[in-house]
């Protein structure tokens, strides 16, 4: 298939598309509108319509779109029809909760090998995983042939880890720690700052309910 260069925004909503059509299509549901997808999903059916718009005609004016259809063709936009396997560096409290993650569940997504210092785990398998120890690292990296990481280290071994793991040719970081890394332009990190999110969360609702005083007044 060609690559299709659409837009971040549009990358980050296509999972939620296609999560939610696979609940369709368990439900035995044939055909589903933009109108309905936006009510699931949390986002206007404008933009659903403009995202669709960036893959070709997808759907039908008056009909729809056709859930089985449209399941696979994102399966095939998203790689789903291939098992990715990820790296976890960093088994504390976040590392253990995202090794008991099913992500298979809804996705081909496998963590394949987690990696820590703490001797206690070390050279065991948890939730199905081995944890090797973080000597092995590059090593594993290179012979798994994984590209893409987890990590959840503390945040002042974490540019130190991040250095290694570019040099055992990671690609793409899922990034738990509060720094920002450093990383070579052929490198793609994501941030996750639950802090932030909470923070931000708090802020709104803090707004919304001044909002609702003052309409009170």
């Amino acid at each position: 298939m060609d690559e299709i260069k659409i837009p971040k925004a549009t990358a980050r909503r296509l999972p939620l598309y296609y999560r939610y059509l696979i609940f369709l299509n368990d439900e035995g549901k044939e055909k589903v509108s933009s109108t309905e997808l936006a009510e699931a999903v949390q986002v206007d059916s404008a933009s659903i319509r403009r995202d669709f718009s960036y893959f070709g005609a997808l759907g039908k004016r008056g009909y729809g779109y056709d859930v089985k259809n449209l399941l696979n063709f994102f399966k095939k936009i998203l790689n789903q029809d291939t098992l990715t396997n990820v790296a976890l560096v960093g088994v504390g409290n976040m590392g253990h909760a995202l090794l008991n993650y099913n992500f298979k569940r809804t996705n081909n997504i496998r963590i394949s090998a987690a990696f820590d210092i703490n001797p206690e785990i070390t050279g065991t398998i948890m939730s199905g995983v081995p944890v090797y120890d973080m000597s092995e690292m590059k090593k594993q990296l290179r012979e798994q042939q994984i590209t893409i990481a987890i990590l959840c280290v503390p945040q002042t071994a974490a540019q130190k880890t991040a250095n290694e793991m570019f040099d055992a040719g990671i690609k793409g970081i899922m990034n738990f720690t509060p720094l920002r890394l450093s990383a070579p332009s052929s490198v793609r990190v994501q941030n996750v700052d639950l802090a932030t999110e909470l923070q931000t969360l708090i802020y709104f609702l803090d707004s919304d309910k001044d909002k609702n005083k003052n309409n009170l007044l």
